[in-house]
């Protein structure tokens, strides 16, 4: 197979980039972001919930790239197995996860894919510090001799548990502890911030959010947005996504975070139960069209 190029339309235009997580892998899911109207999309490249690792043919390979520049779609995500857990305290489960985002990672590549998306883990009954390091030390293990294109993009989380993520710190110093590694991104998520305490609900707390994100991380890092109202307040911890205007986060927050010139232009994806209970949908997307202009 050639060569997949890996230019992002938000590098080369000022567009916005809307669209949602859909179905279908690298089979069906090209259609479905058509039927939503998506220009932009994540998948999954296997069942998010099984170990078992996905094995597309070349030619469906192949195809899946042939309709994603036909269509004129992209970037394209891809969001890692949900059961990878870098900070695993088992070493069976560590193990299984380096090999599941090792290998998610150069299946990615393979489709042309801007970046896996993916939760670092868990720290369990260890200290936070400490399992930084084992998350560092499992992305060592993932990017070595890796030359593709794709990223690995750290997704905030809403800090359920023990969750490593909530607070853009835990971030910074991973990547940092990578030694600024450029192979390594960050992907927000507007339900998991508020949920974590970051208040992107008013203009005061989305203009501290985005100050101490700058302070921490850099927006050089920041490749996607899941766009997600939140069923739950402020700082509740809970990853409970809601449609756009829906939840506790609000239109006028999106209309907000949309409009403002770091966020404006950056891939935003939709993860949300959709109002016929289907997922990503165009009635969420013209929610999103809507508050950006």
């Amino acid at each position: 197979m050639s060569p997949v190029s890996k230019s992002s339309p938000k590098t080369e235009s000022k567009q916005l980039l809307l669209g949602g997580h859909v179905n279908g892998g690298i089979k069906g899911s090209v259609a479905k972001a058509e039927e939503i109207g998506a220009q932009v999309m994540q998948i999954f490249l296997g069942s998010p919930q099984s170990w078992q690792d996905a094995a597309p043919l070349d030619k469906d390979v192949d195809l899946f790239v042939a309709q994603v520049a036909e269509k004129k779609l992209g970037p394209v995500f891809v969001h890692g197995n949900y059961l990878v857990n870098l900070a695993s305290n088992d070493p069976a489960n560590l193990e299984k996860s380096i090999n599941k985002l090792r290998h998610t990672l150069f299946l990615s590549d393979r489709i042309g894919a801007q970046a896996v998306i993916f939760h670092p883990g868990a720290a369990g009954q260890t200290a936070k510090p400490e399992a930084l390091k084992k998350v560092v030390a499992s992305l060592r293990q993932i990017l070595k001799g890796y030359k593709g294109k794709t990223k690995l993009a750290l997704e905030v989380c809403a800090g359920a548990g023990t969750t490593i993520g909530d607070r853009f710190s835990d971030l910074s110093s991973i990547i940092n502890a990578m030694n600024g590694d450029e192979r390594l991104a960050v992907c927000l998520d507007t339900c998991h911030l508020y949920a974590a305490g970051y208040d992107v609900s008013s203009a005061q707390g989305l203009q501290a959010t985005i100050a101490e994100f700058e302070k921490e991380v850099g927006f050089s890092r920041l490749v996607a947005i899941h766009a997600n109202d939140s069923k739950t307040p402020l700082g509740a911890r809970k990853d409970r996504h809601e449609n756009i205007g829906k939840g506790c986060i609000g239109e006028e927050a999106f209309r907000r975070m949309l409009q403002h010139k770091a966020l404006r232009h950056q891939p935003w994806i939709l993860e949300v139960p959709g109002f016929s209970e289907k997922g990503p949908d165009r009635e969420n997307l013209d929610i999103l069209r809507r508050l950006a202009n």
